[in-house]
């Protein structure tokens, strides 16, 4: 898919996160989870990690808060959006994708706990480098 296919209010939240113009109270985690599908939408998945992690590390800079990016949750959470984005249908829209995939967006942790153990998760390797997963789920 490429930037066409993307809806003008979904263009304008991706060039606010990259333009670090995006409020940061307005960053919660469902916003992330959009922003991450959004990337997967418009990218394949390995442009995507890269983009977004690339976009999301400048913001959390420009806002005064670079200790509070997570390399093993970024990658985590956009290798599980897509595979629950090929399941559900790439053509689906992020309405369909939000109500099929409400344990995403609910916040903190829990889709991760099926796949890292809470002290990897808390580790400062796993804030600095992507970490297999570690539990067996």
């Amino acid at each position: 898919m490429n930037q066409d296919a993307l809806a003008q209010d979904e263009l304008a939240l991706l060039d606010a996160l990259e333009q670090c113009t995006l409020p940061l109270a307005s960053l919660d985690h469902a916003t992330h989870v959009k922003l991450g599908w959004l990337y997967l939408r418009r990218d394949p998945l390995l442009v995507a990690i890269e983009r977004f992690r690339t976009a999301l590390r400048r913001y959390v800079t420009a806002h005064g808060h670079a200790d509070r990016y997570h390399e093993t949750i970024t990658w985590a959470y956009l290798v599980i959006i897509q595979e629950r984005m090929e399941r559900l249908g790439r053509d689906r829209g992020w309405d369909a994708f939000a109500s099929a995939n409400p344990d995403l967006l609910a916040h903190g942790k829990q889709v991760l706990s099926a796949y890292y153990r809470p002290e990897t998760l808390q580790s400062e390797l796993a804030r600095r480098v992507f970490v297999f997963p570690d539990r067996a789920g």
